[in-house]
């Protein structure tokens, strides 16, 4: 490849494509639901589905604390090629899952060292991209943050549907063999590429990184306990729409094709809430959005689960409420985080993602137990609608008295950050 071919241009592409194909991927999971829980292919119950997911909450929990200082220690193209690889490894477990799904004893072991895998890939790769896509364009970093993370959703609402396409084919095993090869094709053109940015050549070996001093830890602000509790109560939310709305439009007699495409749905108005509010930010502030839409949230959990059986139209439409509730929650979130909590503002990303995948993993398992209870999906979206308010609650206290921050998508903090980290993440 020629200097030219190796240059900011080629590889803001490939990064972009990083966040497309790290979409993809990310839902590939839940967006096979059905598939799990069929009787004909995996016959898992709700708790084995639930389950799957655990290795994924407490991988993503340990690599997104363990990021940053991999990057600032090894270099910031090691660890995005290593969730790379973690993600190629997910699909990879995933496709040999398919051959052998007729025996739980065997398949279920698989999908969790597969989902495991995917956790790691996800704690890597997205803040390894963000930080990437920040310093290939310092002239723009917030609307390159904004494309990387709106391609980033394209990818979630694409693997729903890439799952119905080929579940209509007869060849569902189609989607992760798909991210597979995309997956492939990411890392021989990411491993000859530089990838490298002004700051990440001390983590390189160019300049050691100052030794810590014996005992030093930087204190946690109280003030970031409210952030934790905010991002673990979003993290239940997204998961109880991105993980069970396929399963709870199925059991009130929708299609598995309009299962699908709410879940598709749900994803792209993510994103396009997110792209919506930071373009209109400037006469509709942020901090106004943040404290407005987790009522929207909670509203959409009604709706949800007030659905009668065999309402297409109307569970899509509520579950695309949904999505526009939780657009802007969570980067909004990290952005208050990195301008009020100042003496951590640059670590403080990690954190808040973890306690996020904290709450991804208790409504990704913990709804299954319920479920055996005698609870049905309907009974946990109406509960969810009271932890959508309880979000809302907190808001006012995340962002209390406090201005707009200058951009919803959070800025990346460069790897050689000196700055100390808290013992949180030490």
């Amino acid at each position: 490849m020629s200097s030219r071919g190796r240059g900011p241009g080629a590889q803001s592409q490939v990064v972009y494509a990083a966040g497309l194909v790290q979409g993809i991927v990310l839902v590939t999971f839940p967006a096979a639901s059905t598939i799990f829980t069929s009787a004909s292919s995996y016959g898992l119950s709700s708790s084995q589905y639930g389950g799957i997911f655990l290795p994924q909450a407490i991988t993503a929990v340990g690599s997104s604390l363990l990021q940053g200082n991999l990057s600032r220690r090894l270099g910031g193209k090691p660890v995005y090629l290593a969730g790379l690889c973690a993600n190629l490894a997910a699909m990879i477990l995933l496709i040999a899952s398919r051959f052998v799904m007729g025996s739980q004893v065997v398949a279920y072991p698989v999908l969790l060292v597969a989902t495991a895998s995917l956790g790691v890939g996800f704690g890597l790769t997205v803040p390894s991209i963000n930080t990437f896509t920040a310093a290939f364009h310092p002239a723009a970093v917030d609307r390159s943050v904004l494309v990387l993370n709106s391609l980033l959703g394209l990818g979630t609402a694409l693997a729903p549907v890439f799952v119905a396409i080929f579940v209509g084919l007869g060849f569902w095993v189609g989607l992760p063999v798909l991210a597979a090869a995309a997956v492939t094709a990411l890392l021989l053109a990411s491993v000859r590429l530089p990838l490298t940015t002004a700051a990440s050549g001390h983590a390189a070996g160019r300049q050691p990184a100052q030794p810590r001093p014996p005992g030093h830890r930087a204190p946690i602000p109280a003030a970031f306990w409210l952030f934790a509790a905010f991002a673990v109560l979003y993290g239940f939310c997204e998961t109880m729409n991105g993980n069970w709305s396929q399963l709870d439009l199925t059991s009130l007699k929708v299609s598995a094709t309009v299962a699908a495409l709410a879940l598709t749905v749900f994803w792209a108005m993510v994103t396009a809430g997110r792209v919506l509010f930071a373009v209109i930010q400037g006469w509709f502030p942020s901090r106004l959005a943040y404290h407005l839409l987790p009522f929207v949230l909670a509203g959409a959990f009604v709706l949800i689960s007030a659905l009668p059986s065999r309402a297409p139209v109307a569970g899509v439409l509520a579950f695309a409420l949904a999505g526009f509730g939780c657009s802007a929650l969570l980067p909004l979130t990290i952005s208050f985080g990195q301008e009020r909590l100042v003496s951590m503002s640059a670590v403080v990303a990690g954190p808040i993602i973890a306690f996020y995948q904290l709450g991804y993993g208790i409504a990704a398992f913990g709804v299954g137990p319920l479920r055996r209870a005698g609870l049905t999906l309907p009974d946990l979206y109406g509960a969810s609608a009271a932890v959508a308010v309880t979000l809302g609650l907190l808001s006012l206290a995340v962002a209390h008295r406090r201005p707009s921050p200058r951009s919803l998508h959070p800025r990346p903090q460069p790897m050689t950050t000196a700055q100390p980290a808290p013992e949180l993440i030490s």
